[in-house]
């Protein structure tokens, strides 16, 4: 599998583990991951759904041009903001770029705060049906008219345990559920328990898990230096490009819903950062939640411990 790869007297040879590093936004991670990648001879493959989307940049925290051209880097910029793009895909995709790494000889890195991406990736998914555009559109414009709390309480009178999961404006959730049942005539929560999974081989599994207090100050720090580097305008230069919607998975992404929010005149400056703010926030207590539920060493806070921690997991691995 490739030549044998070599980090600081580390040999890694006939089977390369994987390295996930997950953990709730704005915890460290990429400059974590850019420290693994030096020291181990890796490749970044990012674990995070919106940095797949083109032109979607300053909101998404991506990688620069620089940094990508010192550390090679795999699922970023590969869909159009207007495209859907799912769990099962991203397996697939992720995959696909593990085995491209390994047999290069090089340790693949997965980085990122999509956790249902990292599940997808190492528990498996449900085998449900494909997204139907149709049937997505005619959702939206429904719950334009009557709200998503309406489409909610239909949602209980199919799929009660699947609305019971869900609070009543998960616009993204409650639209899934609803296409799947009308879809199949099935309710989602019977359907999943039958999961398709993918094989990565072996991997190490770590969680960076910050102080809460501290990570509510790097949230706002980064939003604020989004806003800065010109978030907003980063918006609207994708509105005159793409035929963009805000129904849309893409303009759902924490920062650019606000930012649609601030272009279409419903909010000002102020209230685009406090509800930025917030919505990370959010984000990060829901990453939080899912990371109890999966397997992973948490890390030290210290960086410098971080990467000791996780080299001696590798040589373990090989001893």
């Amino acid at each position: 599998m490739g030549r044998p790869c070599v980090a600081n007297g580390l040999e890694l040879s006939s089977v390369i583990p994987a390295i996930l590093l997950m953990g709730p936004t704005a915890s460290g991670k990429s400059a974590l991951a850019l420290e693994l990648a030096r020291h181990f001879d890796g490749e970044i493959i990012s674990v995070d759904s919106a940095q797949i989307y083109r032109g979607m940049d300053i909101g998404t925290a991506k990688p620069d041009a620089a940094t990508r051209a010192l550390v090679t880097h795999h699922l970023i910029d590969i869909v159009d903001p207007t495209e859907a793009y799912s769990a099962a895909r991203f397996a697939r995709d992720a995959a696909n770029a593990i085995a491209d790494v390994r047999n290069r000889g090089h340790v693949p890195i997965l980085v990122g705060g999509t956790m249902l991406y990292f599940k997808a990736l190492t528990e498996g998914l449900s085998q449900l049906p494909q997204a139907s555009a149709s049937i997505r559109e005619r959702l939206d414009a429904r719950a334009a008219k009557v709200g998503w709390p309406a489409l909610h309480a239909e949602l209980a009178a199919v799929d009660p345990q699947a609305a019971a999961r869900l609070a009543p404006t998960d616009s993204q959730r409650i639209q899934r559920a609803l296409e799947v049942f009308e879809l199949t005539e099935r309710p989602l929560s019977e359907l999943q328990g039958n999961r398709s999974t993918v094989d990565i081989g072996p991997t190490l599994s770590f969680a960076r898990v910050p102080d809460r207090g501290g990570l509510h100050v790097a949230i706002a720090e980064r939003f604020d230096a989004m806003l800065a580097a010109g978030l907003v305008e980063e918006l609207a230069r994708l509105r005159s490009r793409f035929s963009l919607h805000r129904h849309l998975p893409s303009m759902r992404a924490v920062g650019y819903r606000q930012a649609w929010a601030y272009l279409e005149g419903e909010i000002d400056r102020n209230t685009l950062r406090a509800q930025g703010i917030a919505a990370t926030r959010q984000l990060a207590k829901r990453q939080f939640t899912w990371l109890q539920s999966i397997r992973a060493t948490d890390l030290p806070s210290d960086p410098s411990d971080a990467v000791a921690t996780i080299v001696a997991h590798a040589a373990h691995f090989h001893g």
